[in-house]
C-alpha cells in the first residue's frame, strides 16, 4: 500500500506540473465536415501548409494545432475520396482561432480507401488493447438473420470469449461480463445483449464507433477491473429526411432521421434520430426453424424490442449537445427451462462545449438507467434483482505541441434491490443505495518515437468508506515506421458484484449487487476488512505493418484479481455469511492479422488464456477459460461499385471446463427441521453429487462457419434497396447448450439456419 501511495504521489506531482507548461504561440483548432450533408470526417488531415504542424481529426472530426507561431498560413484538409480544402488564416501571439473546414467529394473516383486513416494515429497514441470499431466493419461481418449487429462483432476481438449462440454473455481476458463496463453515450448499460446471443440492444444504423479495451486502460475510465466497451451513436441527418424499415424471419426494423433546422456552412443546425426493433423468431420460428427448438409448437423462445431515440443541437463553432432515451426489453420463455424477462430504460444528455477563447475542451455526460430482472424456474422460487443508477461527469482537456492533458470528475448514485432463495431455503437478499466518487488526471506527451501516458485515478466507494488510488501508465515506442512496441500497466477496483450461478456454463440470470456491507468470509475463514474488488492488469505488445495492407498485432496480459466478492450461493444456515472472497488470475497472449485491400478485407486472431480462481480450498479454471479461440473473417466486394458483397466468418473455441457428476440421491430438504419424516417422506427431487474437484472437466469444442451475400440495388440518390441472405452455422455443428445432468439429456446451440432479410432506405 506504502508503494502505491508514493506512486500515486509521483504521477500527481508530474501530472499537476504539467499544466504550468502548456504556455504556446497561436492555437487552432475545429471540425472537417463533408461540404453537402454536414457529417464530421474523421481521420483526415489537417496540417498547416510549408511547416511540420499537422494532425489528423479524431472521431467526431475535430482537430487541435498548438503552439504555433505567429503569422500568416494555409490551412489544408485532405481525405481520399474528397477534393483538397485550403484556407488562409493569420495568427498572432496567444490567438485561439476555431476553423471548420468542408471538404467536398470528389469528381474523381478514386475507389475504395485501401488503407484505414485512422492508422496514422497507432504512431502518436498508446492505443494498447484498444479495438475502435466501424459500423462498417460491423456490416462487414456475415449477419447473422441478415441482421447485422455489434454482439456478433465483438466475438470477433481477440481476447473476447462468447459462451454461445442462446444466452451468450462476453468474458474479455479472464473478466466476467459484471467485471466489464458497456456505455451507451456515456450511460452505463447493465445487460446490453438479448437472451438469443446474437443481437445486443443497440441499433448498427445508429452507432459512429465502439471503443473496446480489453485491459490496461487509462484513468479516464473507473468503476470496472477488466474492461471497457464504450459505443458512441451517431447523430440524425441534418440535410434531409430519411431512413430505413427492413425486415428477417429474426426481426423487424425502422429508422427516421432529419433536421430540425438544417446545416449549412459556418452556421448551427439540430437533428433528430429514432430507431425501433422488435423480435419476430418467436413466431416464425415454428414455421420456419421448428427444428432448431425444443417444442416445435413453442419455437425458438426468445422475443425482445429495442427503442432509442435522438436529438443534436449544434453551434456554428463545434460546440453541440445530445439529449437520448431509451426503452430496452427481452423475454425467454422455454417452459422445459425458465422464463426470464428484463427490461432497461433511461434518458441523458451528453455535451461539448469549445470556448472560443480558452485552450480547453470542456464534455460531459449526465442520465439515469433502470434495469429490472425477473426468472422464474422450475422447481426453484422466484429470483429478482433490480439496479438504478444517476450518473453525471464532466472533462476538461488541454492541447499542447504534440501533448495532450485532461482532467475530470465523476459521481455515481446506484440503488440495487436484490432477492434469491437458494436451493437450501435460505434467502439471500440487498437493498441498498450507494455513492462512487472519482477524479481522474491524464498526459500524453509525444517525444520523438517515444509517446507516454500517465495517469491516475482516484475512486471513493461510500458504502464501503474506501478511498482507492489507482496509478496508471502507458507508453508506445516506435523504432520505425513500421515497428512499434507498447506498454501498459495499472491498479484497478470495483464495487459491483454478480449473482451468476458459476456452475452454469451459460447464465441465464445475471442479477447485480453492490459490494456487500455485512460480513465477508476472507480466504482464512475470518472475516474481511476491506471489501473492495481489486485487480491489477500488465500488458506488453507490439504492432508491425509488414506491408501498407497488412498489419500485424500481438499482446501478452496479466490480470491478478487479489480480492473477488462473491455469493455464498451453498448457504446452509444464517449463521454463514451471504458472501465469499475469492482471488484469481488470467494471463494469455492474443494475436491479429489484418489485411485491406481495394475490395478485400481479412481479419484473423487468435487467442490462448488461462483464466484461474482459488476459493480458500482449491484453484480451479472458470466456466470462461477457454485455452483456444481463433476467429477468421473476410469480405469480399464482388464487382467494382460493391453494389455485391460476399463475407464469411468461421470460429473455433476449445471446450469450457464444467464440475463432473459423480452420483445422485434423494434429496431430503429438511425445511421443516428435526420435524421432518425423513423416514416416510417421499422425496420429490433428485440431488447431485458433483466432482471434489470443481470444474474438473471439459465440455467438447464449438466451432461454426456462418455466410452471407448482398445484393445492393440504388434507385435513385435517397432511394434503395439491400438484400442480404445468410446461412449460420453452415455445416450444422452440433454445439452444446447445456447438459441436463438429472434427464441425461443434451442440449445444443442453433443448428444451421438459413435467412433472408429485405432493408428498403430512403
Amino acid at each position: 500500500m506504502k508503494l502505491i501511495n508514493k506512486c500515486s504521489l509521483v504521477i500527481v506531482a508530474l501530472l499537476t506540473s504539467v499544466i504550468l507548461s502548456f504556455g504556446q504561440n497561436a492555437l487552432v483548432r475545429g471540425n472537417v465536415y463533408d461540404k453537402e450533408s454536414g457529417e464530421p470526417i474523421s481521420f483526415a488531415n489537417v496540417f498547416l501548409e510549408n511547416t511540420t504542424k499537422g494532425t489528423t481529426t479524431d472521431i467526431d472530426g475535430f482537430y487541435t494545432l498548438a503552439d504555433i507561431e505567429p503569422g500568416d498560413y494555409f490551412l489544408v484538409s485532405t481525405f481520399i475520396g474528397y477534393d483538397t480544402a485550403r484556407v488562409a488564416i493569420t495568427l498572432t501571439k496567444n490567438d485561439i482561432e476555431y476553423v471548420s473546414l468542408n471538404l467536398a467529394e470528389s469528381s474523381v473516383n478514386l475507389g475504395t480507401v485501401s488503407i484505414s486513416a485512422s492508422r496514422q494515429t497507432d504512431r502518436t497514441e498508446v492505443k494498447i488493447s484498444k479495438v475502435s470499431v466501424s459500423q462498417k466493419q460491423i456490416k462487414a461481418l456475415p449477419s447473422v438473420g441478415g441482421e447485422a449487429d455489434i454482439a456478433q462483432y465483438l466475438q470477433v476481438i481477440p481476447g473476447v470469449i462468447s459462451t454461445g449462440d442462446q444466452g451468450g454473455q462476453l468474458y474479455i481476458r479472464g473478466g466476467s461480463p459484471v467485471q466489464n463496463k458497456i456505455l451507451l453515450d456515456g450511460l452505463t448499460i447493465y445487460n446490453p445483449f438479448h437472451s438469443i446471443g446474437f443481437f445486443s440492444v443497440f441499433e448498427t444504423e445508429v452507432i459512429k464507433n465502439v471503443d473496446v479495451l480489453t485491459g490496461g486502460f487509462n484513468a479516464e475510465h473507473g468503476g470496472r477491473i477488466s474492461a471497457i466497451v464504450d459505443i458512441q451513436t451517431r447523430e440524425g441527418n441534418k440535410v434531409k429526411h430519411g431512413g430505413f424499415v427492413s425486415a428477417s424471419p429474426f426481426a423487424a426494423k425502422a429508422m427516421i432521421e432529419g433536421p430540425i433546422s438544417k446545416w449549412s456552412e459556418g452556421e448551427g443546425s439540430s437533428s433528430f434520430l429514432f430507431t425501433a426493433k422488435r423480435s419476430l423468431i418467436d413466431q416464425t420460428s415454428k414455421s420456419l426453424y421448428g427444428y432448431a427448438a425444443q417444442d416445435p409448437d413453442v419455437g425458438l423462445p426468445f422475443s425482445f424490442q429495442d427503442l432509442y431515440g435522438k436529438l443534436n443541437f449544434k453551434s456554428a463553432n463545434g460546440s453541440n449537445i445530445n439529449v437520448f432515451g431509451f426503452k430496452f426489453e427481452d423475454q425467454f420463455n422455454d417452459p422445459g427451462l425458465a422464463n426470464i424477462s428484463w427490461d432497461n430504460g433511461g434518458f441523458g444528455a451528453n455535451f461539448n462545449l469549445i470556448p472560443a477563447t480558452s485552450n480547453i475542451i470542456m464534455s460531459g455526460a449526465v442520465g439515469y438507467t433502470n434495469y429490472v430482472l425477473g426468472f422464474e424456474q422450475s422447481g426453484d422460487d422466484e429470483r429478482s434483482s433490480a439496479i438504478k443508477e444517476f450518473g453525471a461527469n464532466i472533462d476538461f482537456k488541454f492541447f499542447g505541441n504534440n501533448s495532450e492533458f485532461a482532467y475530470g470528475i465523476d459521481l455515481r448514485s446506484i440503488r440495487t434491490d436484490f432477492i434469491f432463495n437458494n436451493p437450501f431455503n435460505q434467502i439471500i437478499d440487498q437493498a441498498q443505495s450507494t455513492t462512487e466518487i472519482s477524479g481522474y488526471m491524464r498526459y500524453r506527451q509525444v517525444i520523438g518515437g517515444l509517446v507516454i501516458e500517465p495517469s491516475i485515478r482516484f475512486m471513493y466507494y461510500a458504502s464501503q468508506r474506501t478511498f482507492s488510488p489507482e496509478p496508471r501508465l502507458g507508453m508506445k515506442y516506435n523504432v520505425n515506421d513500421n515497428l512499434r512496441f507498447k506498454f501498459a500497466g495499472g491498479l484497478y477496483s470495483q464495487n459491483l458484484i454478480s449473482t451468476s450461478n458459476e456452475r452454469d456454463i451459460v447464465n441465464l440470470f445475471n442479477g447485480f449487487l453492490s459490494g456487500p456491507t455485512e460480513q465477508v468470509r476472507g480466504l482464512d475463514g475470518q472475516n474481511l476488512d476491506n471489501k473492495l474488488q481489486t485487480s491489477r492488469h500488465l500488458v506488453l505488445g507490439t504492432e508491425y505493418d509488414l506491408t501498407d495492407r497488412i498489419q500485424l498485432n500481438a499482446e501478452g496480459y496479466y490480470k491478478d484479481f487479489p480480492r473477488l466478492i462473491t455469493v455464498n450461493r451453498n448457504k446452509l444456515s444464517n449463521a454463514e455469511p451471504d458472501y465469499i472472497e475469492e482471488e484469481g488470475e488470467a494471463y494469455g497472449i492474443d494475436f491479429t492479422a489484418k489485411y485491406e485491400a481495394p475490395r478485400l478485407y481479412v481479419w484473423a486472431t487468435y487467442s490462448h488464456g488461462y483464466v484461474n480462481r482459488f476459493d480458500g480450498e482449491q484453484t480451479y479454471p472458470t466456466v470462461f477459460d477457454r485455452r483456444h479461440n481463433m476467429n477468421f473473417l473476410a469480405t469480399y466486394d464482388l464487382d467494382s461499385d460493391a453494389t455485391w458483397q460476399a463475407s464469411v466468418r468461421w470460429n473455433f473455441g476449445s471446450g469450457f471446463p464444467f464440475t463432473q457428476t459423480q452420483g445422485f440421491y434423494n434429496y431430503q430438504s429438511f425445511f421443516n427441521g428435526p420435524g421432518t419424516l425423513y423416514e416416510t417422506n417421499n422425496p420429490e427431487n433428485v440431488g447431485i453429487l458433483y466432482s471434489e474437484d470443481r470444474n474438473d472437466g471439459r465440455l467438447p469444442s464449438y466451432h461454426r462457419l456462418d455466410l452471407s451475400l448482398v445484393k445492393k440495388i440504388q434507385f435513385t440518390k435517397y432511394f434503395g434497396m439491400e438484400i442480404t441472405a445468410s446461412l449460420t452455422n453452415a455445416y450444422n455443428r452440433d454445439n452444446i447448450f447445456y447438459f441436463d445432468r438429472v434427464e441425461y439429456d443434451r442440449v445444443n446451440q442453433l443448428p444451421t439456419i438459413p435467412s433472408l432479410a429485405a432493408k428498403v432506405t430512403f
